[in-house]
């Protein structure tokens, strides 16, 4: 290859990675229903509850955690956030939590809109949407930015 293709190669190169735009993160809320008593949690509240490691809100009252589909940007992003864990150590964290009897995963809802709809629905749930899903129907416990 010669010095100027290799240059001509190197410019077309940097102009395609200037028009690819980065993949943005939507802001995430945490959402109980609407009819709900639980009021503002933590992160590490909720991290525990998705992680298996409480059953319960702070108040008392049973949780039940609701996910995204596994591999959306919104789970992804949720995990990275509240727990630090990438999609393999999560997977890694529930082989050990089912292996040892100690939990099951979250249940999955296909998007953001399914996952409101099902927690506006039943005031135990927990789930997390993107802001802008956000209606009357359900209440942010937790916004991650």
């Amino acid at each position: 290859m010669t010095h100027r293709i290799r240059r001509r190669l190197g410019a077309t190169l940097v102009l395609l990675a200037l028009a690819v735009p980065p993949v943005a993160s939507a802001e995430l809320v945490v959402i109980v229903s609407a009819r709900s008593p639980a009021q503002g949690l933590s992160s590490d509240q909720v991290a525990a509850i998705f992680l298996g490691q409480a059953g319960r809100f702070p108040d008392g009252l049973e949780v039940v955690a609701l996910d995204q589909r596994l591999g959306s940007q919104e789970r992804n992003q949720f995990y990275q956030q509240v727990t630090g864990k990438t999609p393999a150590l999560l997977k890694a964290h529930w082989s050990k939590m089912v292996f040892t009897g100690r939990g099951q995963p979250p249940r999955e809802a296909a998007d953001s809109a399914s996952v409101r709809r099902m927690v506006a629905e039943n005031p135990a749930m927990i789930g997390y949407i993107d802001r802008a899903a956000l209606d009357p129907s359900v209440r942010p416990v937790l916004v991650l930015r």
